[in-house]
């Protein structure tokens, strides 16, 4: 499904967060999320989150959704300014405070942004999968060494997450993008 369609699909969603749709896109490491974000926001004219921004480190999934809920979709969906904190992953912790404008569409990429404690905040979720052997490729690729001693760390969490918040199976649409890049 491309990005274009994806846009015009989300046009006529309800807003979620106060006067704001919120789309996730929510998928395993490796999937293809941050490509299909990045393409979704531009054809909205949207900001993008991307949770890699929101993790306290590497086991910080579930910190990561508490910072999404707590410092961007609550205050959003109560008409306030919405003031975040970006993770510096080389110095170990949160930097300044950001602030973020929503007009009409707020994209959401990455692990957690499918989270169920999230959904009155959302207006979807799309779930983005390929295979492990594709996704362990992909996501090695783009981060290389930085990442290759977490992959494991990190799947486990995941495993953990989609077990308890079944995201795939309460998705809107799901996109196989095992083949190429969504």
């Amino acid at each position: 499904m491309p990005a274009r369609e994806i846009a015009t699909w989300a046009r006529a969603l309800p807003p979620s967060a106060g006067h704001a749709r919120v789309i996730a896109i929510e998928g395993r490491s490796g999937a293809g999320k941050t490509h299909l974000a990045g393409a979704v926001a531009t054809e909205l004219a949207a900001p993008l989150i991307r949770m890699d921004d929101l993790y306290p480190g590497w086991d910080g999934l579930l910190g990561g959704v508490a910072a999404l809920r707590e410092w961007i979709l609550v205050p959003l969906a109560a008409g306030e300014q919405v003031r975040w904190r970006r993770w510096d992953w080389a110095g170990g912790a949160y930097g300044a405070p950001e602030e973020l404008t929503v007009t009409t569409d707020l994209v959401i990429e990455g692990v957690g942004s499918g989270a169920s404690e999230l959904r009155p905040y959302r207006s979807a979720v799309i779930w983005i999968e390929a295979s492990e052997a594709v996704r362990k490729q992909r996501a090695l690729a783009r981060d290389g060494e930085t990442y290759a001693p977490h992959w494991e760390r990190w799947a486990r969490q995941e495993d953990a997450f989609y077990a308890l918040h079944r995201v795939r199976e309460n998705a809107d649409r799901i996109i196989d993008n095992t083949g190429g890049t969504a």
